[in-house]
């Protein structure tokens, strides 16, 4: 049903082998299924029959051991059609794919519960990633599920309380590596290569990659046909690549007619693949020390640049930066319009639609769907930098009156969606 096959070589091996880069070439490598088979198994499993979720595409993904599965019902997230952010901004049909609706409120457990699921098939008992936040929440959660242990290596002083909470809850063996994630993942490489019992999780692990698929599966149905523009942040860049690959899997099988264009957004402190694109290179020249406050996408240089770049390039997309105080503004407007909180990082693609508008990227007519990765709890400390303490008042009525006629100035002083 599938094989493992190098982007770079087309070098091919098993999916049962434990291995992430090309022996050939140390090329990435991805899972290429053969959807002649699947498109024969959902055309007699009635796989749309069961409610919508990650496993509910079982027969798109390589995993054979279905009784063992490692879930905590991921998947399924809301896509809400956003009219107030919309007309502020100047579209007519914007939506949100909010994945801080995940189990552990993030986009990245949908490539956990297939890696992990994965990972027990192959019999692996240790697991391992280097991470920003999201990807060690979700592993250390996926872990204790699956009894595995869990280790993690994470960028000291560079990750949200949040997320570093969840994976310490979890039993996570926590390592803070001074340095940036880059140095982190390549610690991780190295741990692999000297003890091949344990077994890598980031997202160049192609097994990944098949659970955040799924992601553009379920946009399709939950819209009844595929958007005119995908909206994503960009970091490790797995996830850009992973919903490309979802939406020519669908096309494959004749699930749909058209694909999205799709539009990949970083910060301006840690964006080289705009910078690749800008350019219209087809290499990425890595930034040694990326700084940006949208933690989840502060990476200099992203395992999978050249699936992203390909994605981009092959659905005539667009990628753009947009700046930290563009960010901060764009996660307050969701907030405050809309009642969705996402962390900095998801914030990314709302910060950049005005400007995709003025360049012509986006027409205020196009189905728009822009994907918030991560719960704003995940990063919480940035609200408090930037909003203060709430106040605090004696309990006396007159004070506190007086106090919220003095905050009701302050708001509307606060509110000015035209400039953001």
């Amino acid at each position: 049903m599938a094989h493992l096959k190098c982007i770079e070589c087309d070098g091919t091996y098993g999916v049962n082998e434990i291995i992430y880069k090309c022996g050939n070439c140390g090329g990435i490598l991805e899972v290429v299924t053969d959807l002649e088979e699947v498109h024969k198994k959902i055309s007699v499993n009635k796989w749309s029959d069961t409610s919508l979720s990650v496993w509910r595409y079982a027969d798109f993904l390589p995993v054979n051991d279905r009784v063992n599965i490692v879930t905590l019902n991921e998947g399924g997230t809301g896509l809400h059609r956003c009219k107030r952010l919309a007309e502020k901004i100047g579209l007519k049909k914007l939506f949100i794919k909010f994945e801080g609706e995940n189990p552990t409120g993030s986009f990245k457990d949908r490539g956990m519960t297939v890696g992990i699921s994965k990972a027990r098939e192959l019999g692996v008992s240790t697991v391992i990633c280097a991470s920003t936040g999201n990807t060690s929440a979700s592993l250390a959660a996926y872990a204790a599920k699956a009894g595995m242990q869990c280790i993690v290596l994470v960028p000291a002083g560079k990750i949200g309380v949040g997320k570093l909470a969840q994976a310490m809850a979890h039993g996570a063996r926590l390592v803070q590596v001074k340095g940036n994630f880059d140095d982190s993942l390549d610690m991780v490489f190295k741990i692999c290569e000297r003890n091949n019992q344990i077994y890598l999780l980031n997202s160049i692990n192609p097994f990944r990659i098949e659970g955040q698929k799924t992601i553009a599966f379920e946009v399709t149905e939950q819209l009844g046909i595929s958007p005119d523009c995908m909206v994503m942040p960009v970091g490790n860049a797995g996830n850009i690549s992973a919903a490309w690959k979802g939406f020519n899997e669908f096309e494959a099988v004749g699930l749909i007619k058209t694909k999205p264009r799709m539009i990949g957004i970083q910060a301006e402190g840690a964006s080289p693949i705009v910078n690749a694109y800008r350019k219209k290179q087809r290499t990425i020249e890595p930034i040694l020390s990326p700084e940006t406050v949208a933690t989840a996408i502060r990476i200099g240089n992203p395992v999978s640049w050249m699936k992203a770049l390909n994605s981009i390039y092959d659905s005539k997309g667009h990628a753009e930066t947009v700046s930290d105080q563009e960010i901060l503004d764009a996660q307050r407007l969701l907030a405050q319009t809309e009642g969705i909180f996402a962390e900095p990082a998801s914030a990314t693609p709302i910060a950049s639609l005005r400007n995709l508008l003025d360049q012509g990227e986006i027409e205020k007519t196009d189905s728009v769907v822009c994907v918030a990765t991560g719960h704003g709890l995940k990063d919480a400390d940035v609200i408090t930098r930037i909003f203060g303490k709430p106040i605090e008042i004696e309990a006396d009525i007159d004070a506190i009156e007086k106090s919220l006629n003095l905050l009701v100035k302050y708001d509307k002083w606060l509110e000015d969606p035209v400039s953001i």
